[in-house]
């Protein structure tokens, strides 16, 4: 298996040399049934925007590829199977990694999966995220309340798309979009 933590070490900083924010690096097997295929899928946002455009998923991906590859040559192999690199943004129902990303969509409806059970021996919450202090996270579950757990027993978190969420949600890119291509007939 591959080591995230090491694979994290070379990702993190081609991100930050483009001006981007790392968000999730993940390393999974298949993802439909029978694709024996592995995954390395790197997530990344601009912080100014919260996207990543497509120009800037093929500069991550270029950059990261060359420092796999660099490494490679010196003899520190860091993935040993056959891999596709996936870089992409967060998406709008983004995965939440990041303290700060529980801070930053306070208000919003989140599922979460905890490692440490709350309130109840409860390890699947879903609710509103009410706000961050210290190192916790307060959200009010839709079935038992408010409750508050530790950053660090989250396993697995993400925004629910809701119609609150898109209004909130800075709109894509649209430059160039009122342009009209006319093509002539030879």
């Amino acid at each position: 298996m591959a080591d995230i933590a090491r694979i994290t070490e070379v990702v993190e900083p081609e991100a930050k040399a483009l001006g981007f924010d790392l968000v999730r690096v993940r390393y999974f097997k298949g993802g439909e049934i029978g694709d024996e295929e592995h995954t390395l899928q790197i997530m990344a946002e601009d912080p100014a925007t919260g996207q990543l455009l497509i120009e800037d998923c093929a500069a991550l991906s270029r950059r990261i590829s060359d420092a796999v590859d660099a490494l490679e040559e010196a003899g520190d192999v860091l993935i040993s199977d056959a891999y596709r690199l996936e870089v992409s943004s967060p998406g709008i129902d983004r995965p939440l990694t990041r303290l700060k990303d529980f801070a930053q969509w306070a208000g919003h409806e989140a599922k979460v999966q905890l490692t440490a059970p709350v309130e109840g021996n409860r390890k699947a919450l879903n609710g509103i995220i009410d706000a961050v202090e210290d190192e916790e996270v307060l959200l009010t579950d839709r079935k038992s309340g408010p409750v508050r757990f530790p950053f660090a027993d989250v396993e697995f978190a993400k925004l629910v798309l809701t119609d609150q969420l898109i209004a909130a949600t800075r709109p894509l890119d649209t430059s160039g979009a009122d342009e009209i291509l006319e093509e002539q007939e030879d």
